[in-house]
């Protein structure tokens, strides 16, 4: 007995993937700059190839804040202290906004 193919629809992404899953705009923006964040700051660790303590030692935080971060655990940390944490890794932000 052959399986009927049903046609797949596929939408496409917005860029944002907090907006497509149905999340305010201004809520889906601010969790993906966090994402970009941490994962710029998971970059710096494996380019400068250290481990969280050493990163948490860089960095002048607690080693259990940057196991948040490398578990992608955003939620916990603001804009602002992301960016300090970047800023002290000597990771370049640069913010770009469009009217």
């Amino acid at each position: 007995m052959k399986k009927k193919m049903t046609a797949k629809r596929i939408t496409e992404g917005s860029g944002n993937v907090f907006l497509d899953l149905g999340f305010p705009p201004h809520e889906a923006a601010v969790m993906l700059l966090r994402c970009e964040l941490a994962e710029a700051l998971r970059k710096w660790m494996d380019r400068e190839g250290c481990t969280q303590a050493q990163a948490a030692r860089r960095l002048g935080v607690a080693q259990p804040r940057i196991s948040e971060i490398v578990r992608n655990k955003v939620d916990k940390f603001s804009l602002d202290y992301l960016v300090r944490l970047c800023s002290k890794a000597g990771v370049s932000v640069k913010v770009r906004t469009a009217a």
